[in-house]
């Protein structure tokens, strides 16, 4: 966990969109509850963070593989292209280094429990966000699910 009164960089992984005014409320609305000792990162390099120690909170993983997935042109190709196993192993590879030097807290979704898209889009979008809750939940020390509020531990601790 992460010290409730220190400072904490905040690696926001939603990419501004200027021309939609809905979004960019939403992240002012967002980035107003952060205490005031934190020190927000927009659009962060999660693997440069990561190297650089922590305490760092990741958030969300959800945003930041749905910006590789836009990276890659991946929502319309046939397969999944290359580029997002490679974005994918690298971040968890830096996640697993990092595990042992910093307090890193990582925010994902979780797309699995629900119903399968009817888009190619969506299940894409599913499948690889499972695939990478997966890979990090390997190298996590520990992992929790919320729940309506509830924490589940999963591992660890």
């Amino acid at each position: 966990m992460l010290p409730a009164d220190a400072p904490v960089r905040y690696a926001a992984t939603a990419r501004r969109r200027p021309d939609d005014l809905e979004w960019e409320a939403r992240i002012a609305r967002h980035a107003a509850r952060r205490p005031a000792c934190w020190t927000t990162v927009e659009e962060p390099d999660l693997v440069a963070e990561l190297a650089r120690g922590g305490p760092l909170l990741i958030d969300d993983l959800a945003t930041w593989l749905t910006g590789v997935l836009d990276d890659t042109e991946a929502w319309e190709a046939p397969t999944t292209p290359p580029g997002v196993e490679d974005a994918v192993a690298t971040l968890v590879e830096s996640v697993r280094q990092a595990r042992s030097e910093a307090s890193c807290v990582l925010v994902s979704a979780e797309v699995g429990l629900g119903v399968v898209p009817a888009t190619r889009a969506g299940r894409l979008f599913r499948d690889e966000l499972g695939a990478l809750n997966a890979a990090l939940a390997e190298v996590c020390d520990e992992v929790v699910l919320l729940v309506a509020g509830l924490p589940l531990r999963l591992k660890g601790p």
